[in-house]
């Protein structure tokens, strides 16, 4: 938050339309994470809003933030509890693009194979972080309301691969 902020601020008197726009992102972020669960979300509306959290991240981290989108179009109206994937995008971003001097590129792959939504999420980390397993209260959270909502069949495995770092979530909707 501060950080995105201190950002906005520095835009305020060279792009004022860009700090508009942040002002904007953070809004709606703010809105889905404080919304009670009035509804069912799906893929598309964690994508959505997983974008709006990388475009806030870029006007901090600028060109060193890419991005690498892998989305079958199949998956989209899938349903996705709100501040999934986002989560895992921001501990990508935040443990890994962030810590890098020269940043890197987080691919992000949702698709479906055969009945399941599969998601994974791969970023570059420093060596020295690699190896090093965190808090993972993030990936805890995200599992605990995944299994709540299909089941215990839901995987969502964490590793780090040298030096990249992979998070992949599989789950199967009950429509399915």
């Amino acid at each position: 938050l501060f950080n995105t902020l201190n950002s906005i601020a520095s835009l305020i008197s060279t792009r004022p339309e860009t700090a508009e726009k942040a002002v904007e992102d953070l809004s709606e972020l703010f809105r889905a994470s404080l919304k009670e669960s009035t509804g069912p979300t799906c893929v598309a509306d964690e994508l959505r809003l997983t974008r709006l959290y990388l475009d806030i991240e870029k006007l901090r981290l600028g060109e060193r933030l890419q991005v690498n989108w892998g989305v079958d179009e199949s998956a989209l109206a899938e349903p996705m509890p709100a501040l999934v994937l986002q989560p895992l995008v921001e501990n990508a971003v935040y443990h890994g693009i962030s810590r890098l001097p020269a940043g890197g590129c987080v691919d992000i792959s949702v698709r479906r194979e055969d009945q399941a939504v599969c998601v994974t999420v791969r970023n570059p980390v420093p060596r020295d972080l690699a190896a090093s397993p965190g808090h993972s209260m993030g990936l805890d959270s995200v599992r605990q309301r995944m299994q709540a909502a299909f089941g215990p069949g839901t995987l969502l495995t964490a590793k780090p691969l040298d030096d990249t770092f992979l998070v992949e979530l599989q789950y199967r909707p009950a429509a399915s």
